[in-house]
């Protein structure tokens, strides 16, 4: 008797986790099928609930809406080192149409994705494309790792590897987020270039009056750097971004320019002469440029030097993140090297 009521039991048993877990593979493709039709980031790749744009949110998830929007017709990409550029006043300057893809936080492999991403997405030849090439871009890692989350699955040309993705919990919290902007009336947008003017945001965050916060721009990090006679690793450095941006460059219309920045960095932080640090750099700086060999319309506009603007503390509010004067001059220099092209 104790054996056949436990044998019924276990039947039981495994008769409810076989429909709990049919119902979860249910609900996850409910889930995934429901996320794709509303298309909660405007990627594209559904129809169903179309609207230009998407609701105000960080870049991660706004950049797959700009970057397919074909009011554009050149591009930036970077990071917060880069985001200062204007691209109302860089369209001025050019007569293009720049959108600007610059996520903060993020590193080399975040803008390769989001340069494919933006090439994929151009019905005719773009026009430019300007790349902020920092200290990131000089690793010798080939996995490129990035410290803060991306959603790359979101960029993915990969349909299965975009519907995976779409089974997560904060796809719940969006879906209804992006029916409220498709159909209210006076759903508020994302700027559609992208540009975020971080000025105001530093400033009220006291990088301007704080003096503990000025005192940072003295600091000497590379102070105790060990001299070297010579590079130990001289014409041995490898920089696997750089050469992924080259296989980027190679793929390029012959005829459509590449712009390189190295942007600017306060005079504390760049390297001293005969350490490893400056060794890198001058090895990377190199590779960067050498990208002109693949493509022959390439600039290479090089912020990363001293310079007067590097040695003003009062155009930059750390060591890395400088204010519009400054971000000007670049644009100045980005518009003279797609002139020289023409």
């Amino acid at each position: 008797m104790n054996s056949s009521t436990s044998s019924s039991e276990a039947r039981s048993w495994r008769s409810f986790a076989v429909t709990l877990l049919a119902a979860t593979a249910i609900a996850v493709v409910a889930i995934a099928a429901v996320a794709y039709a509303v298309d909660p980031y405007d990627t594209g790749r559904s129809s169903l609930f179309a609207k230009a744009g998407v609701r105000p949110q960080g870049p991660r998830k706004a950049n797959p809406s700009r970057g397919r929007d074909p009011a554009f017709n050149a591009m930036i990409s970077g990071n917060s080192r880069i985001q200062m550029l204007s691209p109302e006043r860089l369209n001025e300057a050019t007569g293009l149409n720049f959108v600007q893809l610059a996520v903060p936080g993020s590193g080399p492999k975040e803008h390769l994705t989001l340069i494919d991403w933006f090439l994929r997405h151009r019905k005719e030849q773009p026009k430019a494309l300007v790349v902020s090439v920092d200290d990131l871009w000089c690793t010798s890692d080939p996995a490129l790792p990035n410290d803060k989350p991306f959603p790359f699955w979101l960029y993915s040309a990969d349909p299965l590897e975009y519907a995976r993705g779409l089974v997560r919990y904060d796809i719940l919290e969006e879906l209804p987020r992006r029916l409220s902007y498709v159909f209210g009336k006076k759903a508020e947008r994302a700027r559609p270039d992208g540009y975020w003017d971080y000025e105001p945001d530093y400033i009220r965050l006291g990088y301007t009056t704080n003096p503990e916060i000025r005192k940072r721009l003295e600091q000497t990090p590379h102070a105790n750097d060990p001299r070297l006679e010579r590079d130990p690793l001289e014409g041995r450095r490898q920089f696997p971004a750089i050469e992924r941006l080259k296989d980027v460059a190679v793929s390029l219309p012959k005829d459509m320019p590449l712009v390189l920045i190295i942007p600017p960095a306060y005079k504390n932080l760049m390297p001293l002469p005969n350490t490893e640090a400056a060794f890198v750099d001058r090895a990377c700086k190199a590779s960067v440029a050498s990208v002109a060999q693949v493509h022959a319309r390439t600039a290479v506009v090089d912020w990363r030097v001293d310079r007067p603007e590097n040695r003003d503390p009062e155009l930059f509010f750390d060591m890395m993140h400088y204010r519009a004067p400054i971000a000007k001059v670049i644009e100045a220099d980005v518009a003279e090297a797609l002139r020289r092209f023409r």
